[in-house]
């Protein structure tokens, strides 16, 4: 049974290594990774990640989006040129992506960022419902300041809060409202008994894989690149967690993938 890397920044990784995009490619279907999702953070990228996957278009996909770290970078114009992307309907692009809220770094959350923040992310909702794609949402530290978003701007196809790190009672939330959890390296670290004991809990029809190459190493890789070959490993780590089988796990993940992200 394949994986779905559902979040990445493979082009980040690509940049990093210095390696070609197709051995970078073929490193990742050896272990069993036939898809990979990249995901935007800025506008400048929008071009070069089509590009880099049209490259690989069987196992390469990606989604466009404006990251809320990049805030003080963002401008309306951004917001503009995402729309005219989307209403081109490119054929890998799946996701809006990455888009939500950062509450982690002081300095984005004056009362002036915090706002733009906000906005940035209303805008980007709305523009997923109106293209009908679903979301890959960054949610750090605010998870309670997202969810009445989610739940007043319905979407269609609803999306992912990639990287969880919380508790069961917030990522149920967010279950709930129709959205999948984001299952990455943080599982494997002990002292993460929140985040852990939410991810054992979760049904699994609500959960999906995901490295968030080259970042979010797992336990034993820190300090070095984070690479979607390391996807068996979160599954492992899932499956020590969970009562159900690896393969069911493993099929299951790829079916919720699949069907998130229209393959």
């Amino acid at each position: 049974m394949p994986f779905f890397d559902t979040h990445t920044h493979f082009d980040y990784l690509i940049q990093q290594l210095q390696q070609p995009v197709s051995e970078a490619v073929t490193d990742a279907s050896a272990v069993g990774v036939e898809k990979i999702l990249i995901a935007a953070v800025v506008a400048e990228q929008f071009d070069s990640l089509t590009a880099l996957c049209e490259q690989a278009p069987a196992q390469l996909c990606y989604g466009l989006g404006l990251h809320p770290l990049y805030i003080q970078r963002h401008e309306e114009q951004d917001l503009a040129q995402l729309k005219v992307r989307l209403n081109a309907k490119p054929h890998l692009c799946k996701a809006v992506a990455e888009i939500g809220l950062e509450r982690a770094v002081a300095e984005l959350i004056t009362p002036e960022l915090w706002q733009k923040q906000c906005h940035f992310l209303e805008t980007q909702l709305y523009l997923a419902r109106d293209f009908n794609l679903p979301v890959s949402l960054h949610s750090r530290r605010s998870h309670d300041q997202l969810y009445p978003f989610l739940k007043r701007i319905s979407l269609p196809r609803k999306g992912v809060v990639h990287g969880f790190a919380g508790s069961y009672h917030q990522a149920k939330r967010f279950v709930d409202l129709g959205y999948f959890i984001g299952v990455g390296g943080t599982i494997s670290y002990p002292r993460a008994n929140k985040t852990r004991e939410a991810i054992r809990q979760l049904p699994l029809d609500s959960l999906v894989l995901e490295t968030d190459s080259p970042d979010m190493p797992l336990l034993g890789f820190q300090g070095q690149p984070n690479r979607p070959e390391r996807l068996p490993l979160v599954l492992q780590t899932l499956s020590e967690l969970r009562n159900e089988p690896a393969t069911q796990i493993q099929e299951t993940l790829w079916h919720n993938s699949r069907v998130l992200f229209d393959f």
